[in-house]
């Protein structure tokens, strides 16, 4: 534990930080799979929807440096992909 009151301050933010990534990840990982589930569904409409969703959340979690931007690009474009051969 540091003893210096900015390294003690600096703890808690590190720690909150932490917890909002994680849970920015977590909401990627969970809307991609909700994709996942209206395309294996063949449910077009709840599909474009959920697709509209990954690609935001996917935006907001590179934008905020959690994801690279070409692993973001290629995921998009595989999730976007699958849901227009579902048609």
């Amino acid at each position: 534990m540091p003893n210096i009151k900015s390294s003690k301050k600096a703890v808690k933010v590190i720690a909150k930080k932490t917890d909002n990534n994680h849970e920015l990840k977590a909401t990627v990982k969970n809307s991609i799979k909700k994709c996942e589930k209206a395309i294996a569904s063949k449910d077009a409409q709840a599909a474009n929807l959920a697709c509209k969703e990954v690609q935001k959340n996917i935006d907001k979690a590179t934008a905020k440096g959690l994801m690279k931007k070409n692993t973001a690009d290629r995921q998009k474009s595989r999730l976007n992909k699958k849901v227009k051969d579902m048609k």
